[in-house]
């Protein structure tokens, strides 16, 4: 079988989330560092977006089609159940967390701190507006897990797969730290699965000293 490669920048939660499931499957795989509208990446995704997959002939974009094709195609653990009522749940929880977790907790949140607009000055009014945005969410995340200690099911999922990158990096920060360690079950939730092997073998490398 061909070697299976994987592309983008480790610190996208997206290609955590890929190398994650590969990692729990215990699949093989090639990770190559690039960021989003660099050659690699704009040869497979028609936006310039990561992660992208090269397998063979075979290239894919986009990383709920990526992850969906490893746990078909490769041997392993299953992280989309083979059972239709549980895949619909983890596609539902999947679908809620690029909609709508990622669109708020990554996209504002996280990048606000990250990535402002002026570098150094991170705009604190907007960052607190939405961790203040943040709040239900993390209240549907806690009663989601108060269960079983999963998403989806009773067992780890994509579902937990695609969540846990976001998690980790809300809990870098004062506000989203606070808020997590204050949602009993989500923060219980956390120290678990941060700790699974998956998670460590695939977890981004701390960002270099500044100057």
């Amino acid at each position: 079988m061909p070697a299976l490669e994987i592309i983008g920048a480790p610190q996208s939660n997206y290609v955590w989330v890929v190398r994650m499931v590969c990692e729990e499957k215990g699949v093989p795989y090639q990770h190559t560092a690039a960021r989003p509208h660099t050659p690699d990446i704009d040869a497979i995704h028609p936006f310039g977006k990561i992660p992208v997959m090269r397998h063979g002939d075979i290239t894919l974009c986009e990383s709920k089609a990526i992850a969906t094709y490893i746990d078909r195609v490769f041997d392993g653990p299953k992280v989309i159940p083979e059972d239709p009522a549980r895949a619909a749940q983890v596609e539902q929880w999947v679908s809620l967390g690029n909609v709508e977790f990622d669109k708020l907790m990554i996209r504002q949140y996280v990048v606000g701190y990250a990535f402002p607009k002026e570098p150094g000055k991170p705009d604190m009014g907007a960052i607190k507006a939405a961790a203040e945005k943040m709040k239900p969410q993390i209240d549907v995340l806690d009663r989601a897990v108060s269960k079983t200690g999963y998403l989806a099911g009773d067992a780890f999922t994509l579902a937990d797969i695609n969540i846990l990158p976001m998690l980790f990096y809300v809990s870098r920060y004062d506000e989203g730290r606070a808020m997590l360690g204050a949602a009993k079950n989500l923060s219980a939730y956390m120290q678990q699965h941060f700790a699974r092997p998956s998670f460590q073998a695939s977890k981004p490398p701390p960002p270099p000293p500044k100057n």
